[in-house]
């Protein structure tokens, strides 16, 4: 298994660590403390790692991919979703073709 799931485990405690904490002193405190605007930084990372995965190469991928993910991270933080529901979630899907379970989906 590769160390991403351990980085993001121990990404995961920090920003927990940091709920509550000043947001004039810390960025990931500033977007704890305001989901919407954790939202927005999420969406603005998305498109920059799809630009980077169709004009700027591997490197620049993997940089803005560590941006989303540390985004996400924060944005499920600040929203109240733990990632074993994100896993719960996954977990539910697995063995379901992508088609069927969108399908299953209420309208």
């Amino acid at each position: 298994m590769s160390r991403l799931f351990e980085t993001l485990e121990r990404l995961a405690a920090t920003i927990e660590a940091r709920k509550g904490g000043d947001p004039a002193a810390s960025y990931t405190a500033k977007l704890l403390a305001d989901p919407s605007l954790a939202a927005k930084k999420l969406g603005e990372e998305a498109v920059e790692t799809v630009i980077a995965a169709v004009a700027q190469g591997p490197d620049a991928l993997a940089s803005e991919s560590a941006d989303l993910l540390y985004h996400w991270l924060v944005l499920l933080a600040a929203s109240g979703v733990s990632l074993d529901a994100v896993a719960d979630k996954l977990a539910a899907r697995e063995g379901i073709s992508g088609i069927a379970e969108k399908a299953s989906r209420p309208q």
